[in-house]
């Protein structure tokens, strides 16, 4: 194939992977799926997974391409599925069609397809290529990567600091170092996750709901406090709405059932995971969260939580909303507590880095996984 055909392909692929992006939030814990049919060099056919359960990105394509996608080629971000879940399969709605020749962006590793999809569509005549802007499928799916390589969540670490690397004055405060435009975003970003996590000292301090009230949530995540010794108030914003929000105290084993009880009869559900040396052993916690088909989670702090995490190498991204104003204090809290390493050749770079304006703020997102360690 000619390099000029081989970019023309890429632009095809590259719509393929912005629509699938359109199901950020709505199909999890499936992956984000999207899908472009060409037929004699012309689109005549796009579709995307829209949310969990619903049509795969396959189908949607054909829907609307109707007799068009007979003899067309099908741009898919991800290796069409073959087995019965909660859609038939889309191997099936392929060969049903009359797709001649399928070019995928990357394998599933879903036990259940893992190149199986692929050889049905090969063994049924179709031509089929795999890896065309598979870099680029690989990150927009990471999360579902990590969910079935390692069993874990994705975890994203986000907290607002002044430029001088502070969270809080030294009395505590925090109340606002990101602007109004940062804190809407802060919002749409707990909208699609599947949970809040704080430690039990933000809870305490902060009383905060750590729902999505601006904007349209395309997901009610679930809140979470690693409370060791249940020191959460009984009174807390958390606990009164906890029969309307679903919420998760994570425990010590050994709490006594009469100090659950009152958490209980509020609607909170209690975890209790094993003590590790530094507090709660977060990774099973998070394999828990992983088995109950959780795929992103967000850790908003404090800076012990969040350096705990950072610590013990569980946190995949950050997103870091910067202040441009000095607030100076040796007292003064900083985002990133726990050990940190010893020697600047063990602090590493991000996998990737991405700037931008957020009203007074500057946004960092920084890349701290490489998503490609999940396909090797």
């Amino acid at each position: 194939m000619s390099k000029a055909a081989r970019f023309d392909e890429s632009v095809h692929m590259r719509r393929a992977l912005q629509l699938a992006a359109r199901g950020l939030g709505r199909v999890e814990p499936n992956p984000m799926v999207g899908c472009v049919l060409v037929r004699r060099g012309r689109v005549v056919g796009e579709g995307y997974h829209r949310r969990f359960g619903g049509p795969h990105a396959e189908v949607e394509a054909i829907r609307s391409a109707g007799e068009a996608a007979c003899g067309a080629t099908a741009y898919v971000t991800l290796e069409p599925c073959c087995h019965h879940g909660k859609t038939p399969p889309c191997t099936d709605a392929l060969l049903a069609a009359g797709v001649e020749r399928v070019v995928a962006a990357m394998a599933d590793p879903f036990p259940r397809v893992s190149g199986r999809g692929l050889d049905i569509l090969r063994k049924a005549g179709v031509q089929v290529e795999v890896g065309l802007c598979e870099d680029e499928a690989v990150a927009l799916n990471g999360p579902y990567l990590k969910r079935q390589k390692l069993g874990l969540p994705w975890v994203i670490l986000k907290w607002a600091q002044t430029i001088d690397g502070k969270i809080a004055t030294r009395t505590g405060d925090s109340r606002w170092i990101s602007g109004e435009q940062s804190r809407k975003l802060v919002h749409q970003l707990r909208g699609r996750v599947d949970a809040v996590i704080v430690g039990v000292g933000t809870a305490i301090a902060d009383d905060p709901m750590l729902n999505c009230r601006h904007g349209r949530p395309r997901r009610v995540a679930t809140r979470v406090v690693i409370d060791p010794h249940l020191r959460t108030p009984r009174n807390a914003r958390l606990i009164r709405t906890a029969r309307q929000i679903p919420t998760i105290l994570v425990t010590s084993r050994g709490i006594n059932a009469r100090k659950i009880a009152p958490f209980e009869r509020a609607g909170a559900e209690m975890l209790s995971v094993r003590e590790v040396r530094g507090g709660l052993d977060l990774r099973a916690m998070l394999e828990e969260f992983a088995r109950r088909g959780m795929t992103n989670v967000l850790v908003e702090g404090g800076g012990k939580t969040l350096g705990r995490f950072h610590d013990e190498g569980l946190a995949d991204e950050a997103i870091v909303f910067v202040s441009r104003r000095l607030m100076g204090g040796e007292l003064a809290t900083s985002p990133l507590a726990g050990h940190g390493p010893g020697k600047m050749k063990d602090v590493h770079p991000p996998v990737w880095t991405r700037l931008s304006r957020v009203g007074e703020d500057d946004v960092y997102q920084l890349g701290l996984t490489d998503p490609r360690s999940f396909i090797r």
